[in-house]
Formats: structure tokens, C-alpha cells, sequence
């Protein structure tokens, strides 16, 4: 496969794809029935929250000018809304959509799959952009890491 293409193909959004079709898959298998009458409901309103999550720190980096792709270079460090509540709202996005299609198929056996997405995401992609980011700017960058939580949080310090 040229490197190009398998640098398309290995991004989050591919990866957020083949987990969801996972769940598909488990739920075509057979019917689970353990989230009851709620897990569709619940399940959009994870879906349309993540949705909303991923539009609205996607819309911030776009308006300053910064790159939305993951081996991108960013010009700015983005701490402020969102990003004062997650260091990486885009992936806590992408886990609330998959946490919502469980909910939304029923298909309680796929609930391994959004911690298992969340790990590969933070080995393959966090992890590496966190190391640009602090080799970009910083202490600023240290600063806001040690008061913004990875996935989500915020410190007082």
C-alpha cells in the first residue's frame, strides 16, 4: 500500500468507522436487548452530543487558523473554550459516538470497543501530538496540560 494512502487510511475518523461497523456487526448477530426502551434515546442524544463536540473544537481550530489534522503542524495552542475542558474534544467526540451507536443498537458486548478506541487513539495519535505540542510551545503547553485533563477535566491549579 503506497504511504500516502495508508497515511489517509490510518486516521481517527477510519478508525471511529471500523469500531461503529464492529457494532453493527454484533448487532446483526443477534438481538441484545439490555439497554431496553432508553438505549436508542440515550444512545442519539450521546450521538448528537458528540456531534456537536466535534463541530463546535473543529469550528475553533478552523477560526484560528490551526490544523484539524492529527500529523499536522498547529501554529496556535488552542486552550480556551472546549479546549479548557478537554485537551483533545475532537477524540472525546468520536467516543461519544461510538458510546451513543452501542446504546443505540443495544449491543452492551461492544462497550470494551469505546475503551479500547480511546486507548489505540491515545497510543497512536495523543500521544504524538502531544510531544509536538510541547516541543512547539512549551511551558504554555505544559502549563495547560497540567490544569486540562487528557480526555476530559479541569484543574484549579
Amino acid at each position: 500500500m503506497p504511504k500516502t494512502l495508508s497515511r489517509w487510511i490510518d486516521l481517527p475518523p477510519v478508525w471511529l468507522a471500523l469500531c461503529i461497523g464492529a457494532v453493527w456487526g454484533f448487532d446483526q448477530l443477534m438481538p441484545w436487548g439490555l439497554f431496553g426502551p432508553a438505549g436508542p434515546g440515550v444512545g442519539a442524544v450521546l450521538m448528537l452530543a458528540g456531534l456537536a463536540l466535534l463541530a463546535g473544537a473543529a469550528g475553533q481550530m478552523l477560526a484560528a487558523r490551526t490544523t484539524v489534522i492529527p500529523r499536522g503542524q498547529p501554529r496556535v495552542l488552542m486552550t480556551g473554550g472546549l479546549f479548557a475542558w478537554s485537551r483533545n474534544p475532537i477524540y472525546l467526540a468520536d467516543a461519544l459516538i461510538l458510546s451513543g451507536a452501542i446504546l443505540w443498537w443495544d449491543v452492551p458486548v461492544a462497550v470494551p470497543l469505546v475503551f479500547g478506541f480511546m486507548f489505540l487513539i491515545q497510543h497512536r495519535f495523543i500521544l504524538r501530538e502531544e510531544t509536538v505540542l510541547r516541543a512547539t510551545f512549551g511551558p504554555e503547553f505544559d502549563h495547560w496540560a497540567a490544569r486540562t485533563g487528557r480526555w476530559f477535566g479541569r484543574s484549579l491549579r
